[in-house]
This record gives C-alpha cells, sequence and structure tokens, in this order.
C-alpha cells in the first residue's frame, strides 16, 4: 500500500510540474483562462450530470459522493481536443492533448475521502489585429499581435460522511497555483520601419476554496429510485502577483525578432486580487441502480464578478452564468458472466451553458452533445467519451469554435485496508 501510495505522488508531482498548452480558444485571454475541468469521464459522457454517487468510481463533482466507495479508486483522465475556429472571412484549425485531472479515493466505512490534481484552467491564445491607415490617427497601417499561455492547477483534498443510508454530506478543500503569462508586440507594417514594441505580463496565481456537497437517494416505487444532488461553493480570493517587462523589438526582413534586452524596462504593476466566482447546482432524476438512469441538473455562477489580472478588458463584460446538463445511462445487465457488452455503460447526455463572458455585445455560449462507453476490466473500468460541441459566434468579429473531444479515463481499484487471513 505504501509504494502505491509513493507511485500516486510521483505522478502528482510530476503532473503539477508539466505545463499544458491545453486550450487553443481566443476566449481564453478573459479572466482565468478557458475552465478546463467539466468532471470526470464517465460525468462528462452524461453532459456534466453528477447526481449519484458510485462505489468503484470517484465523483469528484460533489464530494459527498466519497462515502459511496467500497474500493479504494486510482482515477486518471485526459483529453484530445480538434477544434476549427471560424470568422466571418477565416478559418483555422488546432489540436491539443491535456490532462484532466489525478485522484484517489479511499473508503474508510462511513466515511470517504479523495485527493487529487486537476488543471482548472488554461491559457492559449494567438491573435492578430491589423489597423487600416484610413482608421489610425498617424495614417498608418499598425499591426497587433497577442499571444498567452499558461495554466491555474488545483491541488484537492475531501471528505465525505455517509449521514445515513440515504443522505451523505462532503467537504472539498482546494489550492489554486500556476502561471499565466501574456506578450503583446505592435509595430507599423511598414518595410522602412523595423523597430516595434513588446510587453511580456506575467501572473502567478495562488489561493483557497470550498465545495459542499450533498447526495440523496430513496425508493419511489419497488424499482424505481430517486437521485439528488446539491453542491454550493462560496466565492473565494485568488492573489495574482503581476510583474510587466517593456522592450523595443527589431523585425529582420526573414522575420527575425532580436529585443532589445539592455534598454528593457521592468514596470511596476499592482497586484490584484481575483474573485472565483461562487457556484450553485442542483440536479436529480430517477432510475434503477446498476441499470438505468435519467436525470438533469442545473448550475448558477456568479460570474459577474470576474475580471482580468491587470483590469484591461476592452469590449467585455461578465454576467452571471448558467448551466443546463440533461442526461444518464444505461446497463444491460451489470452481472453478466458470458456477455461482455451486456455488462459495458451506455452513457448519453447534453450539456448548455451560458459562459458569462459577454464580448461586442454577445453572450458567449457553450454547448455539447455527449456519448461515451464504461468498459469493465475485471473491478476496473475504462471510461470513453466523445463530444461534438460549439462556443462562441462569428458574429460582431467574433471567432466560433467548432470542437470534438475524445476523453479517455481509467478507473483503476483495489483494496488496500483488508487484513490478511494469510501471510
Amino acid at each position: 500500500m505504501i509504494k502505491k501510495i509513493v507511485v500516486f505522488f510521483s505522478l502528482l508531482v510530476s503532473a503539477s510540474l508539466f505545463a499544458q498548452e491545453n486550450t487553443a480558444s481566443p476566449y481564453s485571454y478573459y479572466g482565468l483562462g478557458d475552465v478546463k475541468f467539466k468532471g470526470t469521464h464517465d460525468i462528462k459522457a452524461m453532459g456534466g450530470l453528477s447526481i449519484v454517487g458510485d462505489s468503484i468510481h470517484l465523483n469528484l463533482s460533489n464530494p459527498a459522493s466519497y462515502s459511496s466507495l467500497k474500493l479504494t479508486t486510482f482515477s486518471i483522465g485526459g483529453t484530445s481536443t480538434f477544434t476549427n475556429f471560424n470568422t466571418s472571412t477565416d478559418s483555422e484549425k488546432a489540436q491539443r492533448t491535456s490532462l484532466d485531472y489525478l485522484a484517489v479515493g479511499l473508503p474508510l466505512g462511513k466515511f470517504g475521502m479523495s485527493f487529487g490534481l486537476m488543471p482548472y484552467s488554461a491559457v492559449g491564445y494567438k491573435v492578430q489585429n491589423i489597423t487600416e491607415a484610413a482608421d489610425d490617427p498617424d495614417g498608418l497601417e499598425r499591426s497587433k499581435q497577442f499571444t498567452g499561455d499558461g495554466n491555474v492547477n488545483k491541488v484537492f483534498f475531501g471528505t465525505a460522511y455517509k449521514i445515513t443510508p440515504k443522505l451523505s454530506a462532503g467537504v472539498d478543500v482546494g489550492y489554486y497555483f500556476g502561471d499565466i503569462n501574456s506578450k503583446d508586440i505592435e509595430f507599423i507594417t511598414d518595410p522602412m520601419v523595423q523597430l516595434g514594441t513588446r510587453e511580456l505580463n506575467n501572473s502567478k496565481i495562488s489561493g483557497f476554496s470550498l465545495n459542499f456537497g450533498l447526495l440523496y437517494n430513496c425508493k419511489i416505487s419497488q424499482k424505481l429510485e430517486l437521485f439528488s444532488s446539491v453542491t454550493y461553493s462560496p466565492e473565494s480570493n485568488l492573489t495574482s502577483k503581476n510583474t510587466r517587462n517593456i522592450a523595443n523589438i527589431i523585425f529582420t526582413s526573414s522575420g527575425a525578432e532580436f529585443i532589445d534586452t539592455e534598454n528593457a524596462i521592468d514596470i511596476n504593476v499592482q497586484d490584484t486580487k481575483l474573485k472565483l466566482p461562487s457556484k450553485f447546482s442542483f440536479g436529480a432524476g430517477i432510475g434503477q441502480a446498476k441499470k438505468w438512469l435519467v436525470g438533469s441538473e442545473i448550475t448558477f455562477q456568479n460570474t459577474s464578478n470576474l475580471g482580468n489580472r491587470f483590469d484591461d478588458i476592452t469590449g467585455a463584460t461578465f454576467e452571471n452564468s448558467t448551466k443546463i446538463s440533461i442526461g444518464g445511462y444505461y446497463i444491460p445487465k451489470y452481472d453478466s458472466f458470458n456477455g461482455y457488452w451486456n455488462r459495458v455503460v451506455y452513457r448519453a447526455g447534453f450539456r448548455h451553458e451560458n459562459t458569462g463572458l459577454i464580448i461586442n455585445n454577445e453572450s458567449i455560449k457553450d454547448y455539447g452533445v455527449n456519448f461515451g462507453f464504461g468498459l469493465p476490466l475485471g473491478i476496473s473500468n475504462i471510461n470513453l467519451g466523445f463530444e461534438f460541441g460549439k462556443k462562441g459566434t462569428a458574429a460582431n468579429n467574433l471567432i466560433e469554435e467548432n470542437y470534438f473531444n475524445v476523453s479517455v479515463g481509467l478507473s483503476l481499484n483495489d483494496i488496500w485496508f483488508k487484513k490478511r487471513k494469510i501471510d
């Protein structure tokens, strides 16, 4: 058991040190970037429906679920995203692969606990804006290039208690950390003018959060059960320690860049407090345990308090966000001995999210259609998930993202605390 814990912590440290560029979305410029965690892959395949506690799966969306674990569970998941970016006049493609979560869950009688690591948000944009000479006060054509990268990660520890056979309660404590970098370059697009300016910004993010959860299920008939879930995360503050450096940049005819580092200037910029918005979710569904489930969940987030790291947003504001998830699963016969596909969990769902970001008077929405499979491997399983989604719009000089996600998650189960009868 000690060896397994050591291996897990080695993976945890390695993952936290591995900087991922796991988004290419231009919308990641705003706030803390593109929020990445949408639930473990079995939950994502149901549109984000997280109203059930499982004996062999970690439900990292609701900490109350940890008390439902019957086996020690190691969960890891990753996603490959294929995106088409479309404007009214142009289109581009991008592909990214990222780690989604790494966690361990431990059953402790009526108690349960979990700890792990997940990327909370990611920044990874590359945008160019050209101002025509007719629109410039000096009558010059100017080019501005904006690039950014970085991640905000979350280490968490949670525990849960089964108050009654029907009701469980739990809490997660999370610590956020990470670096976000941005580079802005401006120059005049005249071959006779080779000098431009470069601005580098760095933000080191840190802070704590809490997430509370309740799960309740009961019989409503001889075969049917009611499943319900409530989670609440109070608003918390993250600290952003900011630095800025400005320098001249020279472009050669071949396109190479030379930075005038000798005359570069470090600018004093204030550290900022960023709001991690409060979040409340409620979901309910009906089904038959180990057979089928259909349900819905709605999440409200107070994202109107969001801001940028340097308070330099132009043309964008925030509003409160709402997400609606509808989904479920079906298992033909979970205890079938001779029919493997009868033991497979078939999942499907849909989600619609108002992200809370408003640009050029357009609310940025994100929605997806999901499906997936839970493939049993003895007492462990592989969870495959697929998602077709769309984010944003090409109207009002914005960008529409059409994406396809392929997710693979492992839920590896074992018995750690059972006493040996024979040594």
